[in-house]
């Protein structure tokens, strides 16, 4: 519950310190680059190493990436039809295709199925979530941010990108045991992520953005909220006949706003950042609604 109280204190800060103009203008940028190259390489790293997979938690692995998958597939298509810019249709495929399953997730998981649930999670968010975005989000990010990029190019950002560096260095790591002082500063650092997450979306938050952007808010917010953890239930407790608290959890966890970190990266490489500005604070306070209505559905 601390953490749910959290996200809503931060974002409200960044709101009013827009709103009374106690901060520049320019604030949020350097937010985001202390995000991308400190507060999200450090959790990378504190995280994954704490992470003990096993094959009963594929599943819950694979989710964020079909999740992602059918985001990509259908905003694509629909950009195509409805003639949309690259940016928006970018914001769309990010904001619908990668879930909040760490800062609203987890404490979501612990409050409905119990503490004994939240590895489950945190498997969900480093080895499915995380690792979407700094691979094939990245990826979606460079190719739908309105600028003309090669391939090389492509490939030099998504190389040289901090979490993914982390996230190679922290697999490499894998078998050591970090000094007790090291496990301390990257916790410490990486708890930095949710506050100037939140603050920086926040800053950027303008109501007046909201009328030009309604339609595709609520197609990407049905998407994520409704539609994603629909598709993964027909998928896990139809087809594949997936039963328990791994499979209940990760249908839950499928419907969760959209994520905080991805959409940081999405604005910082140019993507529609009023859309998915909004994506990020509408899904996040919708998804304290949607969420029990899951629980109810799929326990």
């Amino acid at each position: 519950m601390d953490n749910i109280i959290l996200l809503g204190v931060c974002l409200a800060a960044g709101i009013l310190l827009r709103h009374f103009r106690r901060v520049p203008d320019t604030t949020h940028l350097g937010l985001n680059a202390f995000i991308i190259n400190i507060s999200l390489p450090a959790l990378t790293l504190n995280l994954i190493h704490q992470i003990h997979p096993a094959p009963a938690l594929a599943a819950a692995m694979l989710m964020p990436w079909l999740v992602f998958a059918a985001a990509a597939a259908i905003f694509a298509l629909a950009g195509k039809i409805f003639r949309l810019p690259k940016p928006a249709t970018g914001a769309l495929i990010i904001g619908g295709g990668l879930g909040n399953t760490a800062f609203t997730g987890l404490p979501m998981i612990e409050a409905f199925y119990g503490k004994a649930c939240v590895p489950i999670g945190i498997v969900i968010d480093q080895l499915g979530t995380y690792l979407a975005l700094n691979t094939i989000g990245l990826l979606v990010i460079c190719l739908y941010a309105g600028e003309r990029v090669t391939a090389r190019e492509v490939c030099r950002r998504i190389i040289t990108f901090p979490p993914l560096i982390a996230l190679v260095l922290a697999i490499c790591l894998f078998p050591l045991a970090y000094p007790s002082w090291a496990s301390s500063v990257l916790a410490r650092l990486g708890d930095t992520l949710t506050p100037l997450a939140l603050v920086s979306v926040g800053l950027q938050l303008r109501p007046d953005a909201y009328r030009g952007e309604r339609a595709l808010l609520a197609a990407g917010l049905g998407y994520k909220l409704l539609a994603a953890p629909l598709l993964v239930a027909l998928l896990y407790f139809g087809l594949f006949g997936l039963r328990g608290p791994i499979a209940n959890v990760t249908v839950f966890e499928a419907g969760m706003g959209p994520q905080i970190g991805g959409a940081i990266v999405a604005i910082q490489y140019g993507l529609d950042a009023d859309l998915i500005t909004l994506m990020v604070g509408a899904g996040t306070i919708l998804s304290f609604g949607t969420a029990p209505i899951l629980w109810h559905f799929f326990h």
